[in-house]
């Protein structure tokens, strides 16, 4: 069982969420070689800012139908990254946690820059 841990900015749109949402999620699939039925649950904590719809939805679009869903709000931390979307996602996998690959994109990267693709 491994945490593959991820965050991606939106705007407060229900397009906007949803897409941004699906991108993050099938890059975190992508990147890991995750299938469907691999997900034991995805947690999503978005900053009070994004409020048009859960981003839970968006991953059930994607047929995670089986996975427990958990939508929260972030702490509100003066400073934070605004319209930020963080997800943590259970998976099924049997690799070492040195071979998981997180995923956080545009905006995102500045929040773990040391866990973005090609960082030195």
């Amino acid at each position: 069982m491994r945490a593959i841990r991820g965050a991606v900015c939106a705007e407060n749109t229900k397009e906007s969420i949803l897409e941004n949402v699906t991108t993050m999620l099938k890059e975190i699939f992508r990147a890991n070689s995750i299938e469907v039925e691999q997900v034991v649950s995805v947690t999503f904590a978005s900053t009070k800012d994004l409020d048009a719809v859960f981003p839970a939805v968006a991953a059930r679009g994607l047929g995670l139908t089986s996975a427990s869903l958990l939508c929260l709000q972030s702490m509100d931390v003066v400073g934070a990254l605004p319209r930020c979307i963080r997800v943590q996602v259970l998976a099924d996998l049997d690799v070492p946690q040195s071979q998981i690959k997180h995923v956080y994109l545009g905006e995102a990267e500045v929040l773990r820059p040391d866990l973005v693709e090609g960082a030195k």
